[in-house]
């Protein structure tokens, strides 16, 4: 099972720009499709975005289109992040997701969760 360690969280002004980083333990990244998830307070967890194994495909949630790119970097074990534009209804704990099965794009799609990462917008 792949280790999943988030970093680049923190406060932010509403207009603002964060990267996030999930660095993958292990030698078989290239083998799991990685996602983005987040979970406000009181809120169920939801998908944010998604990527394939080869980088090829990649989905959003609706609301962060044209806003967040998400990426990854098989050398570095690493998928990235970036949230530009970013708004007050972005606060929430951001998680990283694996799947060996699919492009994760619902919780019961992940096999592997990170601890998260707080992102908070300020107006």
């Amino acid at each position: 099972q792949v280790q999943l360690v988030e970093s680049g969280g923190g406060l932010v002004q509403a207009g603002g720009s964060l990267r996030l980083s999930c660095a993958a333990s292990g030698r078989t990244f290239s083998t799991y499709a990685m996602g983005w998830f987040r979970q406000a307070p009181g809120k169920e967890r939801e998908f944010v975005a998604a990527i394939s194994w080869t980088g090829g495909s990649t989905y959003y949630l609706d609301s962060v289109k044209g806003r967040f790119t998400i990426s990854r970097d098989s050398a570095k074990n690493t998928v990235y992040l970036q949230m530009n534009s970013l708004k007050p209804e972005d606060t929430a704990v951001y998680y990283c997701a694996a799947s060996t099965t699919t492009t994760p794009r619902t919780a019961g799609d992940v096999g592997s969760w990170g601890q998260g990462t707080q992102v908070t917008v300020s107006s």
